[in-house]
């Protein structure tokens, strides 16, 4: 992980940067959100199941909008991101929120031997594992933190959508984890008139590599989905369709945009 960690230091300052800027935008509405509103979509819902009473450990959690969503429904919340900006802000949310949770910033690739063994639920959602230049590491710690029996919960957004230039003109990067993508863009999915530009290193996981990570440490797959649209608005070109969900216009129910999965710890 040394040979990543300049790396993961870009990517740590430009969230830190993004917290600001989603902290202000409509996208994720922060005053909605403290007045009730929930930010997990009906896949994260329907895949998780019932939480209330669940120790549930939120990966790479940003600001912790899904993790305090989680608390609301009765689960007991970790929430855990790189960005030490993000697990502040994310401690001022749950104030006002007037909630409870526990908030760690770290790196998702690094152990954390306080976790080992301590959850029921271990969840991650939307733009996450294109951060991590591997996964075996990442399934490894995701296995020794849930308990016997207990559920990884998934949902991610496509490695086909990952392939394409940003205004999906055009099939820019490989289907395979085969390059580090180093990219720069002004200002942030949430924000798209934002003048600040932004520096990121990112890799993409097609689902061989994502299922054989979780197969290699012992967790069995129970559920599988993919979807043809995305939830957010947060990619060029999109058009929200009768469902709710947001396709690209001209690829209208060509490309899987998102998937899902749940697999479980055995004992």
């Amino acid at each position: 992980m040394s040979d990543h960690q300049e790396d993961f230091e870009v990517n740590r300052k430009a969230w830190n940067a993004r917290v600001k800027l989603h902290l202000a935008s409509d996208f994720y509405d922060v005053d909605g959100f403290v007045a009730g509103r929930g930010s997990l979509t009906a896949l994260e819902l329907e895949l998780l199941g019932p939480v209330a009473g669940r120790d549930l450990l939120h990966l790479q959690c940003h600001f912790g909008q899904d993790t305090l969503s989680l608390a609301r429904l009765g689960a007991q919340v970790t929430g855990s991101d790189i960005s030490d900006a993000a697990i502040d802000e994310a401690r001022k949310l749950t104030e006002r929120c007037g909630l409870k949770a526990d908030w760690h910033c770290g790196n998702v690739l690094d152990r954390v031997e306080r976790f080992e063994s301590s959850f029921d639920v271990v969840f991650t959602s939307y733009g996450t594992i294109g951060w991590l230049p591997e996964l075996r590491s990442w399934a490894a710690n995701i296995a020794n933190y849930l308990r016997p029996g207990g559920l990884f919960v998934f949902v991610e957004f496509h490695p086909v959508v990952w392939m394409f230039d940003n205004a999906f003109t055009r099939i820019q990067y490989a289907y395979f984890n085969r390059e580090r993508i180093v990219e720069e863009e002004q200002g942030s999915y949430a924000d798209r008139k934002a003048p600040e530009r932004l520096a990121s290193v990112s890799w993409n996981h097609d689902l061989a590599e994502v299922l054989t990570a979780l197969m290699d440490v012992g967790l069995v797959i129970e559920r599988f989905v993919e979807l043809d649209g995305s939830p957010h608005a947060c990619f060029e070109n999109a058009v929200q369709g009768a469902d709710g969900l947001y396709r690209i216009k001209g690829m209208e129910g060509r490309i899987p945009m998102v998937y899902g999965l749940v697999a479980r710890k055995p004992g």
